[in-house]
């Protein structure tokens, strides 16, 4: 180190910046992100398309092909046109255009065709699903603001659990820092807003906390997975868009792996236009 350059910052403090840096970011986000939920309708579905373009452009990022316009083009293309078609309410429309988007990715990847193609069906099913859990005019906003709950609330709880108890390594080859103990500390995390959720009078105590127990565990899955990916490919971040947190996959790949597992759950209760009242109600 040559004289008047600043010394590296030590480790601890390093992890309170990045800790500030988090909390500003959620504190900025969070209630944008819930005032636009509650709204809904062309504004949440504008929100979704917009965010699973990013979540699209940031994979190719990590698996190499982001300089390949003829993989980036067609599949931003599909989920645009999609997106415009969930707002629209045509959902068999979406659906269509997201299968030939798929097919196209596949067909014109020059090379990792599999890692191209799971890419957009990630973004793709995010989509999707994000739009139908908010889409039942009675029950949606509570069953989306019920994933996004239990998502923050795992994240949320197996970050201070982590590092505040540590321990043995959930999965060290694949994410270093996560512990069992944070994992459970995100199980309870969950488990803690089925509560509050049914203090409140909005379901049924056993139900709700069978699904935030379910949706804590598929969310922490998807964190995993899209750490194995980063893993793979020798990536730290996805981008750094969003302060503190990274990119657009790093924050959103637990609520993706939640929100299409809740979605597939409302939807076999309840069809494509109940889907919150499959989750919500019991």
């Amino acid at each position: 180190m040559t004289e008047g350059e600043a010394a590296p910052a030590a480790p601890a403090e390093q992890g309170s910046r990045n800790l500030l840096m988090r909390v500003l970011a959620a504190i900025v986000l969070a209630p944008i992100a819930i005032a636009i939920a509650w709204y809904g309708g062309w504004l949440w579905a504008l929100l979704v398309m917009s965010a699973t373009i990013g979540l699209y452009l940031e994979w190719l990022v990590i698996v190499g092909l982001a300089r390949e316009l003829r993989v980036s083009v067609p599949g931003v293309a599909a989920l645009a046109i999609a997106g415009i078609c969930l707002i629209a309410g045509l959902f068999d429309a979406a659906v269509i255009v997201l299968g030939i988007g798929l097919v196209a990715v596949a067909v014109l990847s020059p090379e990792r065709r599999n890692w191209s193609a799971t890419g957009f069906f990630y973004a793709a099913a995010a989509e999707v699903a994000s739009v139908l859990v908010r889409h039942d005019p009675v029950n949606g906003f509570a069953a989306l603001f019920f994933v996004l709950l239990v998502v923050w609330a795992a994240d949320i709880g197996g970050y201070f659990a982590g590092r505040g108890i540590g321990g043995p390594k959930l999965w060290p080859k694949v994410s270093p820092k996560k512990t069992w103990a944070g994992a459970i500390g995100g199980f309870a995390g969950g488990l803690a807003v089925a509560g509050i959720f049914a203090a409140a009078g909005a379901g049924k105590t056993g139900p709700l906390l069978a699904l935030a127990a379910f949706l804590s565990v598929i969310s922490q899955l998807g964190d995993l997975f899209e750490s194995a990916v980063k893993r793979r490919f020798g990536v730290k971040d996805s981008s750094h868009i969003i302060p503190g947190h990274g990119g657009l996959l790093d924050r959103l790949d637990g609520f993706v792996a939640a929100v299409v597992a809740a979605a597939i759950l409302g939807f076999l209760r309840a069809g494509a236009d109940g889907v919150g009242r499959g989750l919500m109600v019991w």
